[in-house]
């Protein structure tokens, strides 16, 4: 075996979004494409030789190919060890685990998250750091300097590794270990939560269904939840992951995980549904009927941590991004506990849990988790609601309803408008910053607008500053409205309009949140001039 120095040119669009790089996966598959970007990763990080990665994916269209390459390479550059999931599979999440359990340099995760998968699909990559959590902007900024400047790669002239039986396998100077990816991952869920007590609800009648959307979580679901929770064969649905999601969106929510809602909604429904997306950081929690907005459940789950064996020692404070809703911020101020805004990205959360700052943190784009990985983590939200109801003995409902009647509602609610033309949606946000001048002090129908920004988030804990993260437009009265253009997707710009109340009034708790929140979305499409701009009228996706 050989390894070869391949010359190359750069590509000007390697620029790491919130969750690493994201392009079709035509895009991956030019000549040198992926080899210059991982390149430029290992040529970034400083690994000392020998030393040992992590490698996995979401079994996305791609994953396999991808995977060979970056082991070949790994060998190229040095690396002593790769560990690398079973069929290449790792959830995102599992594979944290497997950084921080074995004490790995960093990792390559291969995902595109909840975006489509398949031939024509998307494709992603992303590196994650020694403490388990996606690379901080500083990284990420130095992966895509050298992705700019890079004139050579370096690869192991090999065949394949085999990536189906758990073993290990010499490739060059390099070890590369197949590991089982659900093993260690499922055994941390084991220490966190009371699965007795869960056995015996789901013993007792409760009955569940859990959509795995044919994503990564299938087979730690089934493992999990049907074999080690003793729930019926079956819960878990859609539970095989396949190269294309089943021709599917893998983003649990109401819209993509319609199969399960109609399940959930329709006659002798379940008591609890849950999904979770391409890459299994993200979850959807439902009720019988009833669903629970992200920002809710990270308020509902900080509100009961105690509860569970994890966390019964207390919590150090909450985390969540700027544009999901004030709700945990009142379960801190009760608390006696900090909670902090960060930007969108889980990468922000990170520093604050590796000070001991945080134990929970929440992002109203469906992502729930703790300090016990660095990453957002759907299964582990499922397992913590299932707990808590466990030991509640009440439904989601009304454990819910209570949380209102004591903390107040913060009605709340995500308008998506996906695929709009780029200059479009540019334009847009330059007309709403234009009005900045003008829009504090006005009145907009009922609501008069106490502030309008751009929001910055200076790090508590190393003091960089990240600028440019959302505009909010705040009233009076507490509401709000935040615009992002979102940085998860392949094509043209999704343009996400957060809406969000505050209601203390528990007769008006039972009101649809579009109802309660009619007039902001009309000020919102008012202020934005979204359809004379974009030429829409409705939204693509409403959570």
């Amino acid at each position: 075996m050989t390894v070869r120095t391949v010359s190359t040119t750069p590509f000007a669009d390697q620029k790491p979004g919130t969750s690493g790089l994201r392009k079709k996966v035509i895009a991956f598959q030019k000549p040198h494409y992926l080899e210059n970007f991982v390149q430029s990763i290992f040529d970034s990080i400083g690994a000392p030789a020998g030393s040992t990665l992590t490698v996995g994916g979401d079994g996305r269209y791609y994953n396999r190919e991808a995977i060979q390459i970056i082991l070949k390479m790994a060998a190229a550059n040095g690396f002593g060890r790769v560990l690398v999931g079973q069929g290449g599979i790792l959830s995102t999440p599992a594979a944290s685990c497997v950084i921080r359990k074995y004490q790995t340099f960093g990792g390559i995760v291969l995902s595109a998250s909840h975006n489509p998968g398949g031939p024509d699909g998307d494709f992603g990559i992303k590196y994650n750091i020694g403490n388990g959590g996606p690379a901080p902007e500083k990284v990420t900024e130095a992966i895509f300097d050298r992705s700019k400047t890079i004139t050579a790669y370096r690869i192991l002239e090999a065949v394949d590794v085999g990536l189906d039986v758990v073993g290990e396998t010499p490739l060059g100077g390099m070890v590369v270990q197949v590991i089982d990816p659900v093993s260690d991952y499922a055994d941390l869920m084991e220490t966190l939560f009371d699965f007795g007590a869960i056995r015996a609800l789901l013993a007792g009648g409760f009955r569940l269904k859990f959509d795995a959307m044919h994503a990564v979580t299938g087979p730690y679901a089934k493992e999990i939840i049907e074999q080690r929770l003793g729930a019926p064969v079956g819960s878990v649905m859609n539970g095989v992951p396949l190269t294309d999601f089943g021709n599917g969106h893998p983003d649990p929510n109401l819209t993509y995980a319609h199969e399960l809602v109609e399940i959930v909604y329709g006659d002798n429904a379940p008591d609890f549904g849950a999904a979770s997306d391409g890459d299994g950081d993200r979850n959807m929690i439902l009720g019988r009927g009833f669903f629970v907005t992200p920002s809710d459940s990270l308020a509902v789950l900080a509100a009961n941590a105690t509860r569970v064996p994890g966390y019964k020692a207390g919590l150090a404070g909450i985390a969540r991004s700027m544009p999901t809703s004030a709700a945990a911020d009142r379960v801190a101020a009760a608390l006696g506990i900090p909670c902090y805004e960060t930007p969108t990205g889980w990468k922000f959360f990170g520093n604050l849990m590796d000070a001991g700052r945080v134990t929970l943190c929440g992002e109203e784009s469906f992502g729930t988790g703790s300090d016990h990985v660095r990453e957002k983590d759907g299964l582990w939200a499922v397992l913590f609601w299932l707990n808590v109801l466990a030991v509640r003995d009440q439904s989601v409902e009304a454990i819910v309803r209570e949380h209102w009647a004591k903390f107040g509602r913060n009605v709340y609610s995500r308008h998506d408008y996906e695929g709009l033309p780029l200059e479009a949606a540019n334009e847009l946000m330059k007309h709403v910053h234009d009005s900045f001048p003008s829009l504090p002090g006005s009145q907009l129908g009922s609501y008069q607008v106490q502030f309008c920004d751009d929001f910055s988030y200076t790090d508590p804990v190393d003091g960089s500053v990240s600028t440019g993260q959302g505009v909010r437009i705040g009233f009076t009265d507490g509401s709000r409205v935040v615009l992002r253009l979102s940085g998860t997707g392949t094509e043209g710009a999704t343009l996400r309009i957060y809406l969000e109340a505050y209601e203390p009034d528990v007769s008006r708790h039972h009101l649809d949140a579009q109802v309660a929140l009619a007039e902001l979305i009309g000020l919102a499409l008012q202020v934005t001039e979204l359809k004379a701009r974009t030429g829409r009228d409705q939204p693509t996706v409403i959570t």
